[in-house]
């Protein structure tokens, strides 16, 4: 067992959520009881994951995608009622990191991804000074844009979208997972010859087929299933508690 404030004070040392600026606040969501044996961690915290935690005796619910984004309508109405009424009633807590737990460095979703897929990282695509998401590598052998995405979809049980920006076979490769296309400039930058995401805009496409760099939509809901299941695995052993991944199919 864990008190929910030393397991919040144990997530702020570990994932360093003050060092983002992000879409959404990150921790504590919505307070549930006190102490917690059960923590049930999924991608997103939908109807259908609440649901499936409660019936497992979840007291603590932790997520990538949770709730309270920017620019969303803030009235407690519709799905926004029905998933605070479920949690609230029920006494479980909602905890969600969201970019805190796709940059870190051993837990992240990018680095979990790299060990899924059996990339060698070789650093990070931007160079910024703040915490970096995306991140470079290379393929054990160089491979056709073909045999590459067999590969994702046999790892990630996702068949991917590919963009192919040049017919050479792929070595180098950058990916950052969700919705993170808009790294293809920065990947076309370090010189990689395909870049990995979870999502394809429209101007996709074109930016892929005139920047010369294979792009590959990997799905977001695929890309990140990694992270939080390394983080509540983790936190399993550190505190003795029971812990659940529950994979709530999304096929995006």
């Amino acid at each position: 067992m864990i008190t929910r404030t030393d397991l919040l004070s144990y997530l702020d040392t570990l994932l360093s959520p003050k060092q983002f600026e992000d879409y959404c606040p990150n921790g504590l969501q919505v307070a549930g009881r006190m102490e917690i044996n059960t923590l049930v961690t999924g991608v997103t915290a939908s109807q259908a994951l609440l649901d499936a935690a409660i019936d497992v005796g979840a007291d603590a619910i932790l997520v990538h995608h949770g709730y309270f984004w920017k620019g969303e309508n803030p009235c407690v109405v519709g799905l926004k009622q029905q998933r605070l009424k479920a949690l609230l009633l029920n006494e479980v807590n909602l905890l969600a990191y969201h970019l805190p737990l796709d940059a870190h460095a051993e837990l992240g979703n990018n680095i979990q991804l790299a060990r899924v897929l059996g990339f060698e990282v070789t650093g990070t695509i931007e160079d910024t000074g703040l915490p970096e998401l995306a991140l470079q590598g290379r393929l054990p052998i160089a491979q056709c844009a073909d045999v590459l995405a067999a590969h994702l979809a046999t790892q990630l049980d996702h068949v991917p979208l590919v963009i192919a920006g040049h017919a050479r076979s792929i070595e180098t490769v950058g990916w950052c997972t969700g919705a993170a296309q808009g790294y293809i400039a920065q990947a076309v930058a370090a010189g990689l010859d395909a870049f990995i995401s979870g999502e394809a805009s429209e101007q996709t496409t074109h930016l892929a087929r005139e920047l010369g760099i294979t792009y590959f939509a990997a799905g977001h809901h695929a890309t990140e299933r990694y992270g939080v299941q390394a983080l509540g695995a983790h936190l399993a052993v550190q505190f003795g508690i029971e812990h659940h991944f529950i994979d709530i199919e999304n096929p995006v």
